[in-house]
């Protein structure tokens, strides 16, 4: 198309074309501001309020929150993330720069985050003001060559001008056009839903980061590890988490009254086929209470299926396996009989860990020292001496402990892992070689401590569940959010903004002459079957003046009379 040809396009479509849409106007390169500090300024606000910027922001904040996903995080499993440290050395300091164990906490993450903010405030204000103002105005006149339009009739009616533009405006009223008689035409738009949805979706994106922004600042979130029926119980209070993360306008008075004990945790496996581990069930059954006096009441949590109690979420993490140890000093006296929860290590929990005796021992010389074993545990001994599980169910638990006596370091006041054991200052118990004393044991076995020193009995197998109790404020909106950008994305994509103008002028053989044509947003194959309707229903009511011969018709027929 030339440059005449498209000057003239643009002459003829005039407004009815360029108020379609509600997106700012792109400006020419002879607009750009000048430069100087006050027209970067200008420049990059304008660059940041775009909507393809919107969009890449948006982008970069999916592919930003794809390591949150796949990396763990600190926020919601730290022995997860330990172990991941301590598998991957090469990986860790360049994930630890980066914030990869706290995505969502990152300054990276947050700066996206607030950009796209701001981007989409930026984006949808001036939107909203001009979609207002076409929605208080009336459609635009009529383009003066319609036939220019991509959807396009016409025709010739005896009926008057005056009765084919009252009979169209009766028509498009009734099919919910936006309609009104300008000039020799009748104008009407529709689809302004369409616009609507548009601004629903990017306001909904608005509530989406709010709702995300009040969840981040006055969350609480902790970690409970609880093991089987041993009447422990958790109560909703600071004192009673393993670990606690709190927002930064979090408030401790602000946490739900309730509590919890973990009744049995029930996990059933695959056996066969190329699934074989793979968790068939996989819950924990639990007795609850809401507030301080509330009655007791059954619950499960499953994966993805929390208990909710009061607005507090409590999640199933994890799972393990807790063997249960008796301790004896040398005279036979039990010292120590706990479950303690060992970490696992793979799909098959094989397991590992550290049992700490830290009060009531004597040796047998009657001095007092403390106790330590490490400990690896396996529900399903693979044999040969190798202590790896071939199965994550207790098939063939086998416990494989070495002990050390001394001083476990845990007087000085320094934070320790409860899984590791820091036997710097401790001696080996040894065995009859001098080697470092260390056992297999089955369930009901004993491994006896040199020099009279003690035992430890592999008593039976306990299971260990981990809960994530969360209080997040902003989910409600999220919801409200998610479910109207959906909409309104439906909106967007689905519904087509239109106009249609009917044009009724007195011809010079005193008919009159109609012409209907369309224009749409977007190219369409519906907008000229829509046309078609509309024609076919306005034809109806004004149709086809009886064709007229030609002067060169006419003199023909009467020189074959002559």
């Amino acid at each position: 198309m030339s440059e005449t040809e498209t000057k003239t396009t643009e002459d003829d479509l005039g407004a009815a074309g360029s108020q379609l849409s509600t997106a700012p106007r792109e400006e020419s390169p002879s607009s750009l501001p000048a430069m100087g500090v006050f027209g970067w300024i200008r420049w990059f606000w304008r660059q940041l309020t775009s909507m393809r910027v919107a969009l890449l922001l948006l982008l970069l904040l999916s592919l930003g929150a794809i390591p949150g996903s796949l990396i763990p995080q600190a926020s919601i499993d730290q022995n997860k993330v330990d172990l991941f440290k301590s598998a991957h050395s090469f990986l860790t300091p360049i994930y630890e720069k980066i914030g990869m164990f706290h995505v969502y906490s990152s300054v990276w993450f947050s700066a996206i985050y607030i950009l796209l903010f701001i981007s989409l405030v930026g984006c949808i204000v001036p939107r909203t003001w001009t979609f207002v103002g076409q929605l208080r105005s009336r459609p635009p006149g009529a383009p003066r060559n319609l036939a220019r339009l991509p959807a396009y009739t016409t025709w010739r009616t005896e009926s008057s001008p005056e009765q084919v533009r009252e009979a169209a405006l009766a028509m498009m009223r009734k099919r919910r056009f936006r309609a009104h008689t300008a000039g020799d035409a009748v104008a009407a738009e529709k689809g302004y839903l369409r616009e609507t949805g548009n601004l629903l979706f990017h306001i909904a994106l608005i509530v989406l980061l709010l709702a995300f922004a009040a969840g981040q600042l006055w969350k609480s979130e902790g970690g409970k590890l609880m093991v089987e029926d041993t009447g422990d119980g958790f109560s909703n209070t600071l004192s009673q988490y393993d670990d606690f993360k709190p927002g930064t306008l979090f408030d401790s008075d602000e946490l739900k009254p309730f509590s919890f004990t973990l009744d049995q945790f029930v996990g059933t496996y695959e056996r066969t086929g190329p699934n074989r581990g793979t968790p068939r069930k996989y819950e924990a059954h639990v007795t609850y209470s809401k507030g301080v006096d509330g009655k007791d009441q059954k619950g499960v949590i499953k994966v993805n299926e929390p208990l909710i109690v009061d607005g507090t979420k409590v999640y199933l993490i994890s799972h393990g396996y807790a063997p249960v140890v008796s301790v004896k000093d040398g005279s036979g006296k039990e010292i120590y009989r706990e479950a303690v929860p060992l970490l696992p290590l793979d799909s098959n929990v094989t397991s590992t860990g550290a049992i700490k005796v830290m009060d009531g021992y004597k040796d047998p010389k009657g001095k007092k020292e403390q106790l330590g074993f490490n400990a690896m545990f396996v529900p399903t001994f693979k044999g040969h001496g190798t202590m790896m599980s071939q199965y994550p169910g207790l098939d063939f638990p086998v416990l494989a402990l070495s002990g050390y006596h001394g001083s476990l370091g845990v007087d000085a006041g320094l934070p320790q892992s409860v899984y590791q054991l820091d036997s710097s200052k401790m001696t080996k118990f040894k065995d009859s070689k001098g080697d470092l004393l260390k056992k297999l044991l089955l369930p009901g076995e004993t491994m006896k401590l040199p020099n009279g020193a003690g035992s430890i009995q592999f008593v039976g197998v306990k299971q260990w569940a981990s809960f994530q109790i969360s209080q997040q404020p902003g989910n409600d909106f999220a919801l409200i959010g998610a479910i109207t950008a959906i909409l309104g994305l439906a909106g967007s994509l689905f519904i087509q903004r239109r106009r249609v103008w009917v044009r009724a002028v007195r011809g010079e053989d005193g008919t009159t002459v109609v012409e209907m044509a369309g224009l749409g947003r977007s190219e369409s194959a519906k907008l000229p079957e829509e046309l078609g309707r509309l024609a076919e229903t306005l034809h109806s009511v004004a149709p086809s003046a009886p064709a007229v011969p030609s002067n060169e018709s006419a003199e023909t027929a009467e020189g074959a009379e002559k």
